[in-house]
C-alpha cells in the first residue's frame, strides 16, 4: 500500500547539490527549486559523508528526494535534503557526532532524520533525538538494545526507527543458512575467520555455543584477524589442517577481495559459505577479484546482488547507477527506501509530517519496497524480519545469501528464494569435500 496522493509535475524542477562551510562543519544541501519550493519537507542526513558507507547513504536519499519532487512531493510539498557529516567509521567522536545532530536539529530545522549511528555513538544520537523529540530512522546500526529501550521506555525513545538489519537477525540468519546448507549437502564441519572488531564480538561468541551445542556442528576452528591484514595463507592453512568443510567469513573491510584471492590461487578445498564479504557481495566483487570470487556465498542485498525481489529492486538499482555511476552497497538501498517509501507513505497517511501522528503511521506501516516484499516495523520500532507466516507473496525483510556463478550472484537463502530462483550450489573444480 504505497503512497496515493502523488500529483503530475507542473513546472520544470531545478536540483543542485552544494557542498559548503558553515559554522565550522560540513553541510551538505540539496536544494530543489520550482512552484511548490515555499512550503518544503526537509530532510537530515546524519553520517559519515566522506566515507563508503555515508556516502551512498546521501546518495540514495538525494536519489529519493529527487523522485519524490519529481512526482509532485508529500502532500504537495518539496523534499530538500540537508547533510551533516560526522567521522563514525573511522572512530567516532562523540563531540562531533553530537554537534551534527544537533546542528540538523536546531540550525537547519530538519522534520526528519535519517542516518548512520553505531557502537556508542547510537545511545548518543537516541538521547539527543528523544530530548529534540525528532523522529530518526536509522539505515546503519545493529544493537539490540536500541530498540529493547523503545520498549522500556516508550514515551521517551518513541522518535527511534530502524529499517537496518540487527545484531540477532544477523546471527539467527547465519545459523540458519548453514542449517539449511547442511540439508542440502551433508557438510558438518565448520570454521570461521572474523575481523577483530566489535560487531564481530556478539556474533562470534553466538556461533561458539549455538554451532556445537544447539545445532550440533562440529567447529573445528576459530579464529579472528587484525584490521589491516592482507596475507591470509596462514589462515587458510590453519583452516585446512583442522579439516574444515565450511569456512564463514566475517569481514566488512577490503580484507574480503585479499581473502578470497587466496582462497581461489592455493585452490582450497572449503566451501566459503554463510559469511560476510561486504567487499566481494557487490557487483564490482567480480572484476576486484578477477573473477576469483566464483563459488564464494556470501550475504548480500537483493538491489546489491542485481536480484528482483520485489517489482521496485531492480528499477531503483538501474536508476541509482544511472544517477550517480555506481552500485549502492545496503545502507545506501535502505535510506532510499526510508525516504522514497517508508516516510512518505506515513506522512500521506497521517495527512501531516505533525511528530505523534507520523509516528502512529510509521507503527502501521505495511508497504512494498526495494528491499522486501512487505516491510513492517516491530512493536519495538525494529524492522520486521523473516517469512510472513499470514501471505508467502509478503515477506518481511529476508536475510540474503548469493553465490557467485558465471559472474552473477545467485540466491541460495532463503531456501524458499533459492528454489524459486532454480538455484543450486556450485563447487570448484579442485578436489574438496564436495567430490
Amino acid at each position: 500500500m504505497g503512497s496515493k496522493a502523488v500529483t503530475k509535475i507542473q513546472a520544470v524542477i531545478l536540483a543542485a547539490i552544494i557542498v559548503g562551510v558553515v559554522g565550522g562543519g560540513v553541510a551538505y544541501v540539496f536544494l530543489v527549486e520550482g512552484p511548490q519550493s515555499a512550503d518544503k519537507i526537509k530532510i537530515g542526513v546524519l553520517a559519515d559523508l566522506d566515507g563508503a558507507t555515508g556516502r551512498t547513504i546521501w546518495h540514495g536519499a538525494v536519489l529519493a528526494a529527487e523522485q519524490i519532487n519529481a512526482e509532485g512531493g508529500i502532500l504537495g510539498r518539496n523534499v530538500t535534503v540537508v547533510g551533516e557529516d560526522h567521522d563514525i567509521e573511522t572512530g567516532a567522536d562523540m563531540a562531533i557526532v553530537t554537534s551534527a545532530l544537533n546542528r540538523l536539529i536546531t540550525y537547519h530545522k530538519v522534520d526528519f532524520i535519517i542516518g548512520q549511528a553505531l557502537g556508542d555513538a547510537e545511545f548518543v544520537v537516541q538521547d539527543i533525538i528523544a530530548e529534540h523529540k525528532k523522529i530518526f530512522l536509522a539505515v546503519a546500526g545493529s544493537s539490540d538494545e536500541m530498540t529493547q529501550r523503545v520498549l522500556d521506555d516508550y514515551d521517551k525513545y518513541k522518535y527511534y526507527f530502524r529499517s537496518a538489519f540487527n545484531a540477532t537477525s544477523i546471527f539467527l540468519g547465519m545459523t540458519d543458512g548453514l542449517l539449511v546448507m547442511r540439508e542440502n549437502t551433508g557438510f558438518n564441519k565448520i570454521g570461521y575467520l572474523a575481523e577483530d572488531v566489535g560487531w564481530t564480538k556478539g556474533v562470534t561468541e553466538g556461533l561458539d555455543y549455538v554451532l556445537p551445542e544447539v545445532y550440533g556442528f562440529d567447529l573445528v576452528y576459530k579464529e579472528t584477524f587484525p584490521l589491516g591484514t592482507f596475507d591470509f595463507s596462514s589462515y587458510f592453512a590453519a583452516a585446512e589442517a583442522a579439516g574444515v568443510e565450511v569456512f564463514v567469513p566475517l569481514i566488512t573491510t577490503a580484507a574480503g577481495v585479499p581473502f578470497v584471492k587466496e582462497y581461489y590461487e592455493r585452490q582450497s578445498p572449503v566451501f566459503v559459505y554463510g559469511g560476510v564479504l561486504r567487499s566481494v557481495a557487490v557487483p564490482e566483487g567480480w572484476e576486484l577479484t578477477e573473477g576469483k570470487c566464483e563459488h564464494i556465498a556470501m550475504g548480500s542485498f537483493p538491489m546489491v546482488a542485481e536480484y528482483p525481489l520485489t517489482s521496485k529492486t531492480l528499477p531503483t538499482l538501474e536508476a541509482y547507477v544511472n544517477r550517480w555511476n555506481e552500485s549502492p552497497v545496503m545502507n545506501g538501498a535502505l535510506a532510499y527506501d526510508v525516504l522514497r517509501f517508508i516516510l512518505p507513505d506515513a506522512i500521506e497517511r497521517a495527512g501531516t509530517i505533525e511528530t505523534e501522528a507520523v509516528i502512529a503511521a510509521l507503527e502501521e506501516t505495511s508497504i512494498e519496497t526495494s528491499s522486501a516484499e512487505n516491510f513492517v516495523f516491530t512493536s519495538s520500532h525494529d524492522l520486521m524480519m523473516g517469512e510472513n507466516p499470514n501471505d508467502p507473496d509478503a515477506d518481511y525483510v529476508l536475510v540474503m545469501y548469493f553465490q557467485w556463478q558465471n559472474g552473477e550472484m545467485v540466491p541460495v537463502y532463503p531456501k524458499k528464494i533459492m528454489e524459486e530462483a532454480g538455484a543450486t550450489y556450485t563447487y570448484p573444480p579442485w578436489l574438496g569435500p564436495w567430490d
